[in-house]
């Protein structure tokens, strides 16, 4: 029956319409009345299961198979079988409706010689039967109560080698993941329950993020469940400049649980939905849709025409639910878990930082931290907004808040670049080191080859005067003398090294920063003290140079009595760097 949801309602509704749909389904009616494949295989299937009982409602004699005899009988037909397979789904009877639905299916591909409005009345009623199947497919897979059944673990290659990643190489990451599970598990399962889905499908974030809340992929998916932004919108997470929801496991578990319903209803089988969940349904629509065959009867059949990634996805999380099945038996300890946080929540309406929130209450930042992940930069919003907080506060934290001073959100700073002759968006994108999606999302420009000489783009200062100093000789004095410079800790990074990356000691960064002590974290964010400054006394050693044809770095560097190393390094540039004619770089 998924042959019949796929290949129509997919297809037809998300790509073609109906006018494709009617033009694919020509092309394969040749294929079908040589096989008759769809027809037949559902009624060997069919027959296989225990006696139907028909409906006291239901007519027999529209369950003969008819006599067709022109296409006006033959659409009526179609709608008896329809009609037919309408009162088995009422009463329960799964089996008999599909098989009703595959028979009016069956009549109406057969119908030959047809006026236009004859075309337009059978893509309709093709269309109103796929919809069918497709309901009555759900109720039978989801069932009356909503009650679904288990994920079947198939024994192939592919879940075996995933098992043997697992319990061999990887090992360690999926102990680690499973005891943070522990976090998370309760909430998730009774979320999934209510929802009536697999219970199996709660361990999808090991693969996903390995349990953490603030795991980010490459493609900028984030959370638990690893939303992409649009994914996240989409779904109801709210995204802002202090608050991303894909971070709040419970908010983020209730839209992954409607993603996973909503693929479900259109895909019917769960490794498809998975396949989906991690390519996107649209990839995953189109790889069905080039199988030139009118049915698909499982995953395994597009396994091989999947993104690698996707194609491995699939049976890694078959293989974790395999192996959190038989935990002994694979040398995992199945109580080896961490034990989810007790928290009590408070109204908040004042815009406060955890770090204040911390020093007035006594409450452990960590725990406020862990607690409320979606605070992007640890501070609260200036609207309504509830916190979470160890169990045991609330009295201390309700008598505290009035007395906490308010604090103000991150503002977003930029520099000023003014575009050169013979510049384009990449190189200044490079320079930076940001991306040239960027610079056109924060320039509102539409093409990245239409920028011109003298034009002045602005950009993100966190991400770039602090990364880039050879970029600042672009940067115009008003912009630097009002700049408050803002570094974002890179991997790498000690104080020792941005101290003398801007001149200045680390106490002066420590002081200015109020930090701890000398420990940092990726992504941190670091205000810097007289920076503008900084960058007026590097552009004054600098000098501009436009690369000739047949430079080199060490012709350059040698040609202006440099160290190779530090030109290499003014410039952003490394050794294996290519560099072109026309292109401006520096030299001191």
């Amino acid at each position: 029956m998924k042959r019949l949801i796929l290949c129509l309602f997919c297809s037809s509704l998300f790509f073609s319409g109906c006018a494709s749909l009617h033009q694919a389904q020509d092309t394969s009616n040749g294929k079908l009345k040589q096989s008759h494949k769809p027809h037949e295989a559902t009624q060997k299937h069919v027959t296989t299961k225990k006696k139907t009982h028909i409906p006291p409602s239901t007519n027999l004699t529209r369950t003969a198979s008819p006599d067709l005899k022109g296409t006006t009988t033959s659409f009526d037909q179609a709608l008896d079988f329809y009609d037919t397979a309408n009162e088995f789904w009422k009463a329960g009877e799964y089996d008999a409706a599909l098989e009703s639905l595959d028979q009016a299916y069956a009549i109406i591909i057969r119908t030959e010689s047809l006026t236009p409005e004859d075309l337009q009345q059978r893509d309709d009623i093709r269309l109103t039967i796929a919809r069918r199947i497709q309901e009555v497919y759900f109720s039978q897979t989801m069932g009356i109560k909503g009650k679904q059944s288990a994920i079947q673990i198939p024994d192939n290659i592919y879940v075996q080698r995933e098992i043997d990643r697992f319990t061999g190489q990887e090992r360690a990451f999926f102990a680690r993941s499973y005891r943070r599970s522990g976090i998370y598990m309760d909430m998730i399962l009774e979320k999934i329950h209510a929802a009536g889905l697999p219970e199996e499908l709660a361990w999808l974030p090991l693969i996903e993020s390995g349990f953490q809340v603030k795991a980010l992929s490459s493609a900028r998916a984030l959370g638990l469940w690893q939303f992409i932004p649009s994914t996240g919108v989409r779904f109801g997470l709210k995204r802002d400049l202090l608050i991303d929801e894909r971070m709040d496991p419970e908010k983020a578990t209730d839209a992954a649980i409607a993603y996973l319903t909503e693929l479900h209803r259109l895909f019917g089988d769960w490794p498809t939905v998975l396949a989906a969940y991690n390519c996107g349904e649209g990839r995953v629509l189109r790889t069905i849709r080039s199988q030139n065959v009118n049915y698909l009867d499982n995953f395994w059949d597009l396994y091989t025409k999947l993104p690698r990634e996707t194609a491995q996805y699939v049976p890694r999380f078959l293989a974790t639910v395999h192996i959190i099945q038989n935990m002994e038996k694979y040398g995992f300890d199945p109580n080896d878990l961490d034990t989810p946080p007790s928290f009590e929540t408070v109204s908040v309406e004042r815009q406060v930082s955890l770090q204040a929130i911390a020093s007035a209450t006594g409450i452990p930042l960590k725990d406020l931290k862990n607690l409320n992940p979606e605070l992007r930069y640890d501070l609260l919003p200036n609207t309504n907004y509830t916190l979470k907080i160890p169990q045991g506060y609330t009295d201390h934290f309700l008598a505290s808040i009035e007395s906490i001073d308010e604090d103000t959100p991150p503002q977003r700073a930029y520099l000023h670049h003014r575009v050169k002759p013979g510049e384009a968006l990449s190189t200044i994108a490079a320079r930076y080191k940001v991306s040239v999606r960027h610079l056109m999302q924060e320039n509102n420009i539409r093409r990245a080859n239409l920028i011109q000489a003298g034009q002045v783009i602005k950009i993100p200062a966190s991400s770039s005067l602090a990364q880039t100093p050879s970029s600042r000789q672009n940067i115009t004095p008003s912009t630097q003398q009002r700049q408050t410079l803002t570094y974002t800790v890179q991997r790498g990074d000690t104080l020792w090294h941005i101290s003398r990356r801007f001149n200045l000691s680390a106490n002066d960064i420590i002081a200015a920063n109020q930090l701890p002590d000398s420990n940092l974290q990726i992504g941190q964010r670091l205000r810097i003290p007289g920076a503008a400054q900084q960058v007026k006394t590097i552009n004054s050693q600098r000098q501009a140079y436009r690369v000739q044809a047949g430079d080199s770095p060490f012709t350059i560097a040698m040609k202006h009595n440099m160290p190779l190393q530090r030109f290499l390094q003014i410039n952003n540039l490394n050794r294996q760097s290519t560099i072109y004619p026309g292109q401006q770089l520096f030299i001191e």
